[in-house]
Order: structure tokens, then C-alpha cells, then sequence
């Protein structure tokens, strides 16, 4: 008797349109202390014409929650972590917005990690366990408007719990900003944390006797990811590993390098409204009005020589320390330097001391200034960011858009998105800007004579900053890596 064939079941379709949970401690333009805001604020509309919506998960600190738009209550607890909290939804800054109202943990003066004196609150970890904490319960159940995340996207320490607690509801990916913040807690926090006793080993969060969020989000995450192609295979070395190089490789098959972009509608010279005066690559006119204002700004001279920038944290892990033994060559072959940053008081304090041995030369802005960092792009020649290691970075990217060409350390992401000015790029005409290595003083010194040398031929110079201006450093192409990764995890 012949058998009848099987009846296949019919195959349900993917959704048209995915759903993530992406987590995180900020987001822009809302909060922002470094470049993982700009990349968590700019993945949603990169994302949307993929085929993926994502909510933002973000703690609701002192602010904020006046800034949601129809804000709606969608998840609540009464005790997370010490006290009542809630998760209001809706739109701020265009952004489909989460907001964890737990004020006893986020409604305080200060930033999101630093009392206002700038010591880190001693209640981080717990703080952030239940920014992740609240991330799994909305995985698992979802919210009360309806929504169910189809994957968990958790970036950095502070969300780092989240996939242990949601692992078995959902997949996640677990990107890695900066691997040198591990979210590190003493183990007598494992209770305190609510965090599974049996994951204390070195197969799981443990790390040398402490509990490590981010550590927790390497090893239970689905996939993990890392900000550029060159940074994930630093991740895997004891000088870029920060102790963590070991679990890295064990997971390997699970890693991908994903170079950051930026959000062209914010960071366009054609269309930018906080710049003195807007250009292209087609009309550079208005660069030199820029460049103007800029030296006027900081009260540089007119001089004739290249422009040069730091936007940064002013710490030794951007090298700029090394810039400091700098600065009486580059000032010597005609250059000028503007710096806006914050960071490590002996550093502020050389840049400070800088400006005064070579006033109308260098000039000096401590603190941050969003507006002002667009008119120093817009204005400038070369920016600088030598970093002893750099995951991504935005810096030289925002460089690239606005023609000011970028001088950059071998490393990371400043390796994979600039063109190093060698004999052999100049020749085919590709070159983007000036590499360096090893990050030492030395051959920083030698790389800031290249650029000098550069910048006296400016037939050269000039199509070098035509190929940066129209160098890629949009979301296209990494918002697609991104699509790729979520619908292997999904299945979609």
C-alpha cells in the first residue's frame, strides 16, 4: 500500500516588520557623555527601512521624563531594587522612547554615572541591574500597550544582565562600546543584585573573585558584537582585552565587528544649522568662513597655517598626553589648536598652561559644548585623535563629513575608516587622511610633520578633502550588518 505523503504544516511568515528591545544608559540627543549615546540614538532610524522597529530602554534620569511626548504608563514594579518603578512610553527627540522611573536609583543631580562631585555612585551596579532587570521582564511578558520584542539588544555593562535574565525568553546581542568599563562588583553583591548563585564561576559572570555585568552579557548573550572589524580582533589580546580577551575568544564564532556610523540629518555640513555658514564638497566657500569664525571663536590668529582640533575627553586613553610633548612642533611649523573637552585635571591643566605660553596659537574650552563641537568640525583642518585604543569612534568620522581631515592612531576603528596618506594611496588617490604608529609621542611628532608637509601642497591637500567628504561614514552599510545579524538571530 503505498503511504500517503505527509501534510506539511504551512509555514507561518516572518512579520513584516522585527521588533527589538534595545537597552542602554544613554541615548542622543537626549543624555550623552560619550560616543555609545550617538550610536544608540541613531540606530532606530537607520534600522526602520530594514524591516526592524526599536524601543529604547534608557533610565529615567532628573529631566527626562518631561521631555516624553503622551508619555503612557506600560510596566511597573513596586519594589525593583529598593523602591516602586515604571516604564513610561513615547516619543522624545523622534525617538520611540522607554523610560525607567525608578526615582530612587536615576532622579538625582549629577551624571548618569558621577555624583556632582565626580565620584561614581556607590549604588552603580545595583542602579543598572535594574535598568537590566526591567529590560527581561519586558522581554518576557512584554508591555501592557501590546508590544513583544522579538530579540534583546543590550549595550555595554549597564545593560550587560539583561541576557541572563532573558535568556531563555528571547535572543540577544550583547554589544561591546568600551571594553576598558566592565561593570565590576564585589561579590558580595551576588544576592544583592538578585543574580543566580550558581552563575558565580569562571564559565559565568564571575570574574577574578568579582561579579562582572558585562561579563554576564558576553557569556549568556546569543551573539555579541564590537563597534569596528579591527577593534574585535584586538578584543581577543591581553593589550586590548582587558582581562576579558580569554572569554572573547572562546566565543568567537559569536562575534562580529560592526564599524559605527554617523547620523547624516545631524551631522552634514550642507545642512547644518549650528554652523556659521553651510558648504559641500561641491562649494567649499563656506568652509572658509567657518574657519574664520572658529579662530575668532578661540581667539587664534589669522595666520595662514592648518587648524587643528581636539573634541574629546582629555585623557591619556586618547592620547593626549602624547599631544601635549607635541605642541611646541606643531606650533613651530604654523599650526593652530582649538581643544573643548573635559577629563583628567593634570591634562586640562597642561592644555590650560598651553594656551597661556601661546596665546592667539592655541586656544582652550573646558567643558562640552554640542553646538560648538559642529563649528569647530565645520572650521577646522585636521582633527586630531590619537588614541592609545579606540573602539569605533565618531570623532574622525565627523571629521571626514565636514572635510576636516583626520590624524588618527592605528587602531580600532580609527584603522578602518580612515585612509592613511602613504606613497601608495597618494598615488591612486585615495588617501582620507594621516595614520600613526606605535602610539608614542615620536611618532605622533612625525605624523603632525606629514600633515604640515600636506597641508604646504594644496593641490594635494585639497583632493584629499574632496575623497574625506565623500567617504561613507553614514548607517547604510552597518545598519544592514545589523539587519543581517537580527534576522540570523530570529530567524526572520
Amino acid at each position: 500500500m503505498t503511504k500517503a505523503p505527509a501534510v506539511r504544516k504551512p509555514v507561518k511568515p516572518a512579520p513584516l516588520t522585527g521588533r527589538v528591545l534595545s537597552v542602554a544608559s544613554e541615548c542622543a540627543p537626549l543624555v550623552k557623555t560619550g560616543g555609545l549615546a550617538d550610536v544608540v540614538g541613531a540606530l532606530p532610524s537607520a534600522l526602520s527601512p530594514l524591516g526592524w522597529q526599536l524601543r529604547t530602554l534608557i533610565p529615567a534620569y532628573r529631566g527626562l521624563l518631561e521631555k516624553l511626548e503622551a508619555g503612557a504608563e506600560l510596566w511597573s514594579d513596586n519594589d525593583l531594587f529598593g523602591g516602586p518603578a515604571r516604564v513610561l512610553g513615547g516619543k522624545a527627540a523622534g525617538l520611540d522612547l522607554l523610560l525607567l522611573d525608578a526615582p530612587h536609583l536615576f532622579d538625582r543631580a549629577g551624571s548618569p554615572y558621577l555624583d556632582e562631585s565626580g565620584t561614581d555612585w556607590p549604588d552603580n551596579p545595583r542602579r543598572f541591574a535594574a535598568l537590566g532587570w526591567a529590560a527581561a521582564e519586558i522581554s518576557k511578558r512584554g508591555l501592557s500597550d501590546g508590544w513583544q520584542p522579538d530579540l534583546l539588544h543590550a549595550h555595554d555593562w549597564q545593560a550587560g544582565l539583561a541576557p541572563l535574565w532573558a535568556q531563555d525568553a528571547l535572543p540577544s546581542v550583547m554589544t561591546i562600546h568600551n571594553i576598558a568599563f566592565q561593570g565590576v562588583a564585589s561579590a558580595r553583591a551576588v544576592d544583592e543584585l538578585r543574580l543566580p548563585p550558581a552563575g558565580f564561576t569562571p564559565e559565568g559572570y564571575e570574574y577574578w573573585g568579582k561579579v562582572s555585568t558585562l561579563k554576564a552579557g558576553l557569556v549568556y548573550a546569543d551573539a555579541i558584537s564590537t563597534v569596528s572589524p579591527s577593534y574585535a580582533v584586538e578584543l581577543t589580546t591581553p593589550e586590548f582585552g582587558f582581562g576579558l580577551e580569554g572569554v572573547i575568544r572562546a566565543r568567537g564564532d559569536a562575534m562580529t565587528g560592526i564599524l559605527n556610523g554617523v547620523d547624516l540629518a545631524v551631522w552634514s555640513p550642507a545642512t547644518d544649522p549650528l554652523i556659521p555658514s553651510r558648504y559641500s564638497a561641491d562649494d567649499m566657500s563656506g568652509k572658509q568662513a567657518c574657519t574664520a569664525a572658529l579662530r575668532e571663536e578661540f581667539g587664534l590668529d589669522d595666520n595662514g597655517g592648518p587648524v587643528f582640533i581636539v573634541v574629546s575627553r582629555l585623557t591619556r586613553q586618547k592620547g593626549l598626553d602624547l599631544l601635549l610633548e607635541c605642541l611646541p612642533g606643531l606650533v613651530a611649523r604654523g599650526g593652530q589648536l582649538a581643544v573643548l573637552g573635559t577629563g583628567e585635571p593634570d591634562l586640562q591643566e597642561g592644555y590650560l598652561r598651553a594656551a597661556a605660553r601661546w596665546p592667539g596659537r592655541i586656544g582652550v574650552h573646558i567643558g562640552y559644548d554640542e553646538a560648538m563641537s559642529h563649528r569647530m568640525f565645520a572650521g577646522a583642518d585636521v582633527v586630531l585623535v590619537p588614541s592609545r585604543f579606540e573602539p569605533s569612534g565618531l570623532t574622525q568620522m565627523y571629521g571626514l563629513a565636514y572635510g576636516a581631515l583626520p590624524l588618527v592612531a592605528r587602531t580600532g576603528g580609527l584603522a578602518d575608516s580612515v585612509i592613511d596618506a602613504n606613497v601608495a594611496a597618494l598615488r591612486d588617490q585615495v588617501a582620507t587622511g594621516v595614520q600613526f604608529a606605535p602610539v608614542t609621542a615620536d611618532a605622533l611628532k612625525l605624523a603632525l610633520q606629514k600633515v604640515s608637509d600636506l597641508y604646504g601642497q594644496q593641490d594635494i591637500w585639497q583632493r584629499m578633502v574632496a575623497r574625506a567628504m565623500a567617504h561613507p561614514v553614514g548607517w547604510d552599510a552597518s545598519a544592514r550588518e545589523y539587519a543581517a545579524l537580527y534576522d540570523r538571530l530570529t530567524g526572520r
